[in-house]
């Protein structure tokens, strides 16, 4: 294990949002820090002190996470506005909006090559997205509560949840099924992630207390309670050995994962931290909090260059494997309690290696400067100047920053690009999120009609079967009676005189077709009686003629004769 070396040390602080800061991620050549704020505003600081920070305007309401991708050409935020955008961290920076959730958007993250995003919900969901192609993948709904983070592992095959009903969840992306559950974390978990190797994953609560589990033999490794408020956030060094935590009593704290102890305490924001993250490399790490600022620290903790044991530990013969699927079974947890003693630092938090950068607001500009704008703007002074001697150009209100030969451009919302009331774009929204619910009754519809088809066939086939079998026992039936009557033809049925008698009402007389000789009629007697003709067939069996009350005189007579 490395020495240490010395204490961290407050490297620099920025300030530019106007409201608590919720959370934050460094780019992966770390040259540049995202930050996303209750102002609803996403500003990227770079780390360089004379260079720029630029604030993107978009969302409607508070950011609640936000990441650098892989790769770093992209910026994902989330909101509470219900909504996910993918930003381009350049000064003309664009942003391409995701409807994702019909609820807050508390956490989003996206997948060790880049390709997908995960997003967690108020509305007790997870989605997961192609990041390329911009279109919904499929959902995870198993939470009971609110669901607070959902990150990826780094081999991007599982997927970790939490959430108030406190439960963290592990997900298989191939299957899409819950393949473990981790019941024992005493209150609503609000934040959740893997280590550098995707062994083990670690939750914070409502309950003051920081859990670490292994995930292949799900044994609760350690178990820190060293905070006196809630656990907002924390992040673990890029080599696993340390873990800092960010708190709403104020404080930032650092473990030491190997000999499982507090070694730091760090005190620098007035009130709550709510967000806290190492950058890649691990040699500098950002705290953010509800005093809107962005304190960056110097790490300090070991001699060793971090990216040369992280490049050891890739070599070694026996590395530890990725957790497998059929690895995660149930076993009893084991509690660690961490020794409590600890270093306090109390860094005055006064910047004097560098003023605040000046903040610029991008975006495309989408509709032509009106000539208040170009009167304002002509000289490239903006209204209002400069706010004091900060060196930070007052925004938001028209004002940006005094230098001549920049263009500047904001990214507008929704009402503004497109033109349209505040209520219209209210009833629109309402309106998406009726067809979301739609969508999700018409998928159910799909496969309820799928299994009907399948049984309306199965149905159909049968009858066909059914009448096949019929039509050839008719037709054996008629071969064997066209057999009979050609063996025997004196011995045919005779025909019903009831098929050759036939009465009309204007001819009251009977009209005998294929009877005519004198004996087919001594066949037949025929008694009339009141109501109706009735009849007596030469077998003795009677049948009646509706529709006569006397018989006529034609057929008596003719009967009489007969």
């Amino acid at each position: 294990m490395a020495s240490v070396l010395e204490d961290p040390s407050l490297e620099r602080h920025f300030k530019g949002h106007k409201g608590a800061v919720t959370c934050a991620d460094f780019s992966p050549n770390n040259n540049q820090l995202v930050t996303g704020s209750v102002d609803a505003n996403l500003m990227i600081w770079n780390l360089n002190p004379k260079a720029k920070a630029l604030r993107f305007v978009g969302h409607r309401d508070a950011i609640t996470s936000v990441q650098f991708s892989p790769c770093g050409d992209l910026v994902v935020s989330a909101s509470n506005d219900k909504t996910v955008r993918l930003w381009t961290p350049r000064f003309n920076g664009e942003s391409t909006v995701f409807k994702a959730h019909t609820a807050p958007v508390r956490s989003v993250s996206f997948s060790h090559n880049g390709q997908r995003l995960v997003t967690a919900s108020d509305d007790k969901s997870l989605k997961v997205w192609s990041v390329h192609r911009q279109r919904f993948l499929f959902s995870l709904n198993q939470h009971t509560n609110w669901v607070r983070c959902a990150r990826f592992s780094p081999d991007g095959r599982l997927i970790v949840s939490s959430g108030d009903d406190k439960t963290v969840r592990l997900w298989d992306t191939n299957t899409r099924q819950c393949i473990n559950t981790f019941t024992d974390c005493g209150g609503a978990v609000t934040f959740v992630d893997f280590n550098a190797s995707g062994t083990c994953i670690a939750s914070t609560g409502s309950n003051n207390t920081l859990k670490i589990w292994d995930i292949r033999t799900n044994k609760l490794l350690q178990h820190y309670q060293v905070h006196s408020a809630g656990i907002n956030c924390f992040s673990f060094h890029p080599s696993s050995n340390y873990l800092i935590s960010a708190s709403s009593d104020g404080t930032v704290k650092i473990l030491d994962l190997l000999e499982g102890r507090l070694i730091y305490t760090l005190h620098g924001h007035k009130g709550p931290v709510l967000t806290v993250t190492f950058s890649r490399r691990g040699d500098v790490f950002a705290s953010g909090g509800s005093d809107s600022q962005v304190l960056l620290w110097r790490t300090n903790f070991d001699v060793f260059n971090y990216k040369e044991v992280l490049k050891g530990h890739r070599r070694r013969l026996n590395p530890d494997p990725s957790p497998h699927v059929g690895d995660i079974f149930p076993r009893n947890p084991h509690l660690h309690t961490a020794p409590s003693s600890s270093i306090q630092i109390s860094p005055t938090v006064a910047d004097t290696q560098s003023a605040d950068p000046h903040i610029v607001e991008v975006g495309p500009v989408l509709f032509p400067n009106t000539q208040q704008d170009r009167r304002s703007h002509g000289n490239g002074v903006p209204r209002g100047g400069a706010s004091g001697g900060s060196g930070q150009a007052s925004v938001g209100s028209g004002a940006l920053p005094e230098e001549e030969g920049h263009t500047y451009s904001r990214t507008y919302a929704l009402e503004e690009r497109s033109g349209l009331p505040h209520g219209f774009s209210t009833t629109l929204e309402h309106i998406v999120q009726q067809l979301d619910v739609l969508t999700q009754t018409v998928a159910v519809l799909e496969e309820r009609l799928s299994l009907t088809e399948d049984k309306l066939k199965e149905c159909l086939d049968n009858q066909a079967r059914i009448i096949v079998q019929a039509r050839r026992m008719e037709q054996q039936a008629a071969e064997n009676a066209s057999q009979d009557s050609s063996a025997h033809p004196a011995a045919q049925p005779k025909q019903d005189l009831l098929d050759h008698l036939c009465l009309t009402a204007e001819t009251p007389k009977f009209i005998i077709s294929s009877w005519k000789t004198a004996a087919a009629m001594k066949m037949l007697r025929l008694v009339w009686t009141a109501g109706g003709g009735v009849g007596v067939h030469s077998s003795g069996l009677p049948y009646t003629v509706a529709g006569y009350t006397t018989p006529p005189p034609s057929s008596a007579s003719a009967l009489g004769s007969a």
